[in-house]
């Protein structure tokens, strides 16, 4: 693993355990076994390299987006199962996004996030744009991020094979976010 990818993958651990706001640069460095200058020639600033971990991630969450753009309520059952498979791809960044995103929405990447994940919302948002459809949006994917974030606590790291937490999920998302009475394509 080269350096630049070894301050990533330290920095990402620090800051989904310590936060962003309590890692520092020096820090970061001195887990890697490096200096801060190296760090700084890799990554010009702390929020450099939060965005160099979280732009893919939204990259394709964007690119998701995109493909779905003006899709129906037919299409939802595929992309709650692609938005689903996003989300165990990238399963460490999420906690990082769900549990600091709010607090850090002056950071243009997690600003950049929070926008997107309005995008998210606005798919599912049906014509009424009820109150129910809202909070039903809400609960699957809250629930879904919540428990990815919080996947060692509930024993998901491992412990259950990741093929059977995929079809968990889907089923889950399904049943909450597909109405009863549409046709699955």
């Amino acid at each position: 693993m080269s350096l630049h990818d070894q301050l990533r993958a330290v920095a990402l651990a620090e800051f989904a355990s310590a936060g962003y706001a309590a890692t520092s640069l020096q820090r970061i460095a001195d887990l890697a076994g490096t200096s801060k200058a190296s760090l700084l020639y890799h990554f010009s600033s702390k929020e450099q390299l939060l965005a160099e971990i979280v732009d893919p991630v939204l990259d394709d969450l964007e690119r998701l987006l995109i493909d779905d753009e003006g899709g129906s309520v037919l299409r939802r059952a595929d992309f709650v199962e692609r938005f689903v498979d996003l989300l165990l791809t990238h399963s460490q960044v999420v906690p990082l996004v769900i549990n600091q995103g709010a607090t850090l929405d002056d950071v243009p990447v997690m600003h950049r996030a929070t926008e997107l994940m309005r995008r998210v919302a606005e798919l599912f948002r049906l014509a009424s744009g009820s109150t129910i459809e809202k909070l039903r949006f809400g609960v699957a994917f809250g629930g879904v991020a919540y428990t990815l974030a919080a996947a060692e606590r509930l024993g998901l790291n491992g412990e259950i094979p990741i093929d059977e937490v995929r079809t968990a999920l889907l089923e889950i998302l399904h049943d909450l976010l597909v109405p009863a009475d549409t046709p699955v394509a």
